[in-house]
């Protein structure tokens, strides 16, 4: 494996375990009385400075041209509306089992790409999807027999569509790839920002913290899930391709998963460690690809009449 696919999934695997964070800090702010929206502009706009000062040690210029402003624009309403419905989401369910909702979203870029962009059918691929949605349905289950509210689902599901539309986007954009990823970045933020911005005059108010630590789950929002998730996925998808970086984000939930019994000392059943491990199982047959590949050749050579029908 040449050191560019390495890179590619480690850093698909950074941005994995950091997106899963985003419960941990934004429901503590909730419980005071801040609303989604507010939230994300403030985690949104504190990103800004961090990646505008690397920008400026970079040199990096923070120009855009004419053909930026159409795609980066795009891509920040995209990404804007993905987190605005998925913290809109925490209100209506639980938030882990809406985190792992979420991850129907590499499906939906499987499928894109192969519809779409006339990406090649791959068994392995098929093979990953139907194994990490085992996982997925093993790690997502409603606590007390509550019933999963169907608003909340909803939201989900528009969040999993505009992530997987924001990353096809960058995959697939000639004018995004050759912008440097934290310029990239930045407009994103920036664009996102003001979707943030205008919702204000329609009735969207603006809470601040009640109490100061929660400025500290701000800034933790602005660089784990935001600066941190987003820089290693763009370079990711430059590196890898956007169908393994999205298999690759499945890893979330297991780190949710992680982080909840060790940070907030929850239990763990069998069917938590079942679950990590078929999206484990999943994501190593993506980094294995070529020589799983072969072996289900291997596989449906001995059954010659699979080929006829």
């Amino acid at each position: 494996m040449n050191t560019d696919r390495l890179k590619g999934y480690v850093l698909a695997a950074i941005a994995a375990a950091a997106y899963g964070t985003n419960p941990a800090f934004a429901i503590p702010l909730y419980e005071q009385g801040m609303n989604p929206s507010t939230v994300l502009l403030f985690r949104y706009a504190m990103g800004l400075p961090f990646l505008a000062l690397i920008m400026y040690a970079r040199g990096i210029t923070f120009r855009l041209s004419k053909e930026e402003i159409g795609p980066t624009a795009i891509l920040g309403i995209l990404m804007s509306l993905s987190s605005l419905t998925l913290f809109e989401s925490y209100n209506y369910m639980n938030s882990g089992i809406a985190s792992t909702l979420l991850f129907v979203y590499p499906i939906m870029v499987a499928v894109m790409m192969i519809f779409f962009f006339h990406e090649k059918f791959k068994l392995t691929v098929a093979l990953c999807l139907l194994i990490m949605s085992g996982g997925l349905i093993l790690l997502m289950k409603p606590q007390g027999g509550q019933t999963l509210s169907p608003y909340g689902c909803l939201l989900v599901m528009v969040s999993a569509l505009t992530y997987a539309l924001y990353i096809i986007f960058v995959n697939v954009s000639k004018i995004i790839k050759a912008i440097p990823t934290t310029k990239l970045l930045f407009y994103v933020l920036a664009w996102g920002c003001m979707v943030y911005i205008v919702m204000i005059p329609l009735g969207y108010d603006v809470i601040l913290p009640a109490i100061p630590t929660g400025w500290l789950n701000l800034l933790a929002l602005a660089l784990i899930p935001t600066v941190l998730s987003l820089g290693c996925t763009t370079r990711a998808i430059q590196l890898i391709g956007s169908t393994p970086t999205a298999i690759f984000g499945a890893l979330e939930p297991v780190s949710a998963v992680i982080l909840s019994i060790t940070l907030l000392g929850q239990s763990i059943t069998a069917r938590d460690i079942l679950g990590g491990l078929l999206i484990i199982v999943a994501t190593t047959i993506v980094i294995a690809d070529k020589s799983v590949d072969k072996a289900i050749l291997h596989v449906r050579k001995m059954f010659p009449k699979i080929h006829h029908h």
